[in-house]
């Protein structure tokens, strides 16, 4: 790997791994009004949000942090009120009980519109409208959480790449295979990728609040039960299950608390992170292992992500399980041809679970996905892999992922629509 390569590498990894609070669909629409608001000048007498379906999906059952509220309307206010643009995905981290009690004057005002954006291939699109004594500003975030690609006050543009954006990602972007991945992950300068610990700081932190809370449906803290250690045992497995879903219960009931988040998703960054720490910590591996483990689960998740996109109607814990699940195969002991075969059994069985939107229930799910990266690492082990004859399968694990986010991307568009038929005929 040419030194090049590596610091491309790198630095995608800082452009997918940064710290966000709340759920990052609402979030990176408080972003856009924000960054439309200081666009503007003054607060806006009104704010016309346009989102593509996927973000609406996500943003409609999910906590808004600081706030006790669920849904896009008070996010929308938040952001127009005291959202700051510099601060990315923690935009809302200046939220004060003060201001909720403003942000819901707004939104009763009639202040917030919020429709649906018709005739975009787009899945992660936010258009938004603030108007103010006469005057327009208008920003748009397509393609990434924080990617702006239009910025406009009145008839003076100040920002256009709706036509260059894509092109542009796609150059940045280095070519990834899971070998590639793999040796990056355990390569790699220590001190160039010590910066990864810190996922495990925020996502531990996320964690352990949960537990001293009541929030979602406390799954985390559930699993911590006397009841629970008598039928699960109080194993690495049941702490496992429970700093991840925990850390889930926490951010998708609006906690204040910041995670680390991968590819524009904190529940993936949690899942991508709190199993190969668990793991880590409980069988006393190196900060160096710990490291290089953490690099490699978060470094594939990427890897997936690039396909795949920033939204699907596949639920992001598939990917980022596949991630963990990689990371703990190789604290296992496990050599590049072990993590390929976790990394296909992970495949064989999660496929195909839908993303239904952004809920406190997310905790569930990622206790499914999480169950089954540790299963599919001690099979793994055992040189036990699903093989070519079954299903969807290759025996090129790199075309098995394709398999996996073609799937997700393609086939599962008209599921997609229907979930979110469903969702909004309630």
């Amino acid at each position: 790997m040419t030194d090049l390569e590596r610091k491309q590498i790198i630095a995608l990894i800082h452009r997918e791994v940064m710290p966000a609070i709340g759920c990052t669909e609402p979030i990176a629409v408080a972003l856009c009004v924000a960054k439309a608001t200081e666009t503007l000048g003054v607060k806006p007498e009104k704010v016309d949000v346009y989102l593509s379906a996927n973000v609406l999906k996500n943003a409609m059952g999910v906590g808004i942090p600081g706030t006790r509220m669920i849904g896009l309307p008070i996010a929308v206010a938040l952001g127009a009120l005291i959202g700051k643009s510099d601060y990315q995905l923690e935009v809302l981290k200046d939220c004060t009980p003060d201001v909720v009690e403003k942000a819901k004057s707004f939104i009763d005002e009639k202040r917030v519109n919020i429709s649906l954006k018709e005739g975009i291939d787009e899945k992660l699109y936010v258009e938004v409208r603030c108007e103010a004594d006469n005057s327009q500003a208008v920003a748009i975030i397509a393609g990434g959480h924080t990617s702006f690609i239009y910025i406009a006050r009145n008839t003076e543009i100040l920002l256009d790449k709706q036509h260059t954006a894509e092109q542009e990602e796609d150059t940045d972007a280095p070519e990834l295979t899971l070998r590639k991945v793999y040796d990056f992950a355990l390569t790699a300068p220590l001190d160039e990728i010590r910066f990864i610990l810190e996922t495990a700081r925020l996502n531990k932190a996320a964690a352990e609040s949960s537990f001293e809370g009541n929030y979602g449906h406390s799954l985390g803290r559930m699993l911590r039960g006397s009841q629970e250690c008598k039928i699960l045992g109080d194993t690495v497995f049941l702490h496992i299950l429970s700093y991840t879903s925990g850390a889930c219960d926490a951010r998708m009931a609006g906690a204040m608390i910041p995670v680390m988040s991968n590819s524009g998703s904190g529940n993936q960054g949690i899942s991508a992170t709190l199993p190969v720490l668990i793991y880590a910590e409980e069988n006393g591996k190196s900060e160096e292992e710990l490291i290089r483990a953490l690099m490699l689960s978060h470094l594939t998740v990427i890897y997936i992500k690039q396909s795949l996109g920033r939204l699907s109607a596949l639920c992001g814990c598939v990917v980022a399980a596949t991630g963990s699940s990689c990371g703990i195969t190789w604290l296992m002991g496990g050599d590049f041809c072990r993590v390929s075969f976790a990394v296909q059994n992970m495949i064989a069985n999660l496929t195909g679970m839908i993303c239904d939107g952004a809920k406190p229930s997310c905790a569930l799910k990622v206790a499914s996905g999480v169950s089954m990266a540790v299963l599919s690492a001690m099979m793994a082990m055992e040189n036990k892999c699903v093989t070519s004859v079954e299903g969807i399968i290759d025996e090129d694990v790199d075309q098995s992922i394709r398999n996996l986010t073609r799937i997700g991307s393609q086939a599962m568009n008209e599921t997609d629509k229907m979930v979110l038929d469903i969702m909004t005929s309630k």
